[in-house]
């Protein structure tokens, strides 16, 4: 039902020019998009998938050491973790409209980035691109990209990169 909000907005929109009188061609009536909700909204998305494939994978797997734990970030609303044997792959919002995916070996030494540096070579970003009629794409460098398609590519890169 979250995908018809813009209807309850336009109803509103208009109760309010009827009851003040006043016509407001300025008001938005859905066609942007809130990036932080479409950003949350496509995490929740994302760990909904991963938690599927990773249900999947420990169950055939049938041994508790090496399984895929997922773990939700503390303070954050959709930020997630897939975790395995001390190597983690962490999603999270940049920033509305720019997600984060990256891993990270607890056991390694990781480089640290000062504020100029703005970018981690071992950051990959989804970026939010509104095309026409408001229509939001998730694009990787400039290509729009397919959910199941970069969960499998992720999940199974994890899995080698995790395996002892």
């Amino acid at each position: 039902m979250e995908k018809l909000n813009w209807i309850r907005d336009l109803v509103l929109s208009e109760q309010k020019m009827e009851e003040d009188g006043v016509i407001d061609f300025s008001t938005d009536i859905g066609f942007s998009t809130d990036l932080k909700s479409e950003s949350t909204e496509f995490l929740t998305e994302l760990k909904t998938n991963f938690i599927e494939i990773s249900a999947a994978f420990n169950q055939l797997r049938s041994n508790l050491e090496g399984s895929v734990k997922i773990y939700g970030i503390s303070g954050k609303e959709a930020d997630f973790m897939l975790f395995r044997n001390g190597y983690k792959l962490i999603f999270s919002m940049k920033e509305p409209g720019t997600i984060s995916i990256r891993f990270h070996n607890i056991g390694a030494l990781v480089p640290q980035f000062t504020e100029e540096d703005k970018t981690d070579p071992n950051e990959a970003l989804i970026i939010a691109t509104t095309g026409p009629f408001g229509e939001l794409t998730w694009k990787y460098q400039g290509q729009e990209i397919k959910m199941n398609n970069m969960v499998r590519y992720y999940f199974s890169r994890f899995i080698k990169e995790s395996a002892r």
